[in-house]
């Protein structure tokens, strides 16, 4: 059984490796993601927070790369430590997400009855407003901090994975083996864990490189309407906001912000196109 399960994986890995929207895509997320570390680890060519008034809107140059803002802040040491928080937030929420809703979408396939009625339900309320509107209700009740940021997003994304993890659950649980395990006595746990989770393992996959790439973009959404990252931190969609003004006569301002979001979104995307390629069995076989 580990020898079968260790060469589906290699086969997986092989498939992903042959995918080319998934080697650009893990290219481009490597990049954003090394970005991120230098910004973490202040190895930037400026303080992202220092202001200069004799550097105000400065074209990019040698000594400053993507130029200056109105502040006279080093525009690329903003953007990568925008970039840093963006990554951040977005993968506390889809981490967060995640957790809760495939562990709610397992529970309520398998034990189904009212416990699955009530997660079905209230889901669909979840599911009746737009991801957006939502994020902006609960951040703005709760509060812009990252953390609470992240806590709105995640709210917003569980409903997703509680339908990704249920949806095979519910075939699953109905199979020839899973009965025959159930007659032999194995404990719910075990068939959970050994038999339920290992078949929900692929779309969940597929669906935590989705939800990171939208979680980018909800976050920049919340900063470039003022209820993310606050000013004078630094935040790719709040960087958007404020160049808006700038963007006639000081494009960088602007354009290298936008850049970064389109990256990292569009990376992730075609990471999750490889990943679905490599773990549905009925592509590699077409």
């Amino acid at each position: 059984m580990a020898k079968k399960k260790e060469v589906s994986q290699r086969g997986a890995i092989h498939y992903y490796l042959q995918s080319t929207s998934g080697i650009v895509g893990a290219v481009l997320l490597l990049f954003m993601i090394v970005v991120s570390i230098c910004a973490a680890m202040g190895w930037l060519p400026h303080n992202p927070l220092d202001q200069n008034v004799d550097n105000l809107l400065h074209a990019p140059s040698s000594k400053f790369w993507f130029g200056t803002d109105d502040f006279g802040r080093d525009v690329f040491s903003r953007t990568l430590d925008g970039m840093r928080r963006s990554l951040t937030v977005s993968i506390t929420a889809v981490s967060l997400a995640a957790i809760v809703g495939i562990t709610l979408g397992i529970l309520g396939g398998y034990l189904g009855k009212w416990f699955d009625m009530v997660i079905t339900r209230v889901s669909d309320v979840f599911f009746a407003f737009p991801a957006i509107l939502l994020a902006l209700a609960i951040v703005a009740s709760l509060g812009n901090a990252w953390y609470e940021t992240s806590l709105a997003i995640a709210i917003v994304y569980t409903p997703i994975f509680i339908r990704v993890a249920r949806g095979p659950v519910l075939s699953v649980k109905e199979m020839d083996y899973i009965k025959v395990s159930r007659i032999l006595g194995f404990s719910s746990p075990r068939i959970l864990i050994k038999h339920i989770l290992p078949n929900v393992f692929a779309p969940i996959v597929v669906q935590i490189a989705l939800s990171l790439s939208w979680a980018i973009l909800t976050e920049s959404g919340l900063s470039f309407l003022g209820l993310g990252t606050q000013p004078p931190n630094a935040s790719l969609g709040l960087m958007v906001s404020d160049a808006q003004p700038l963007a006639a006569f000081a494009w960088w301002t602007l354009v290298f912000p936008s850049l970064f979001i389109t990256i990292v979104v569009v990376g992730l995307n075609l990471v999750g196109d490889g990943l679905r390629d490599a773990l549905d069995p009925a592509r590699r076989s077409s």
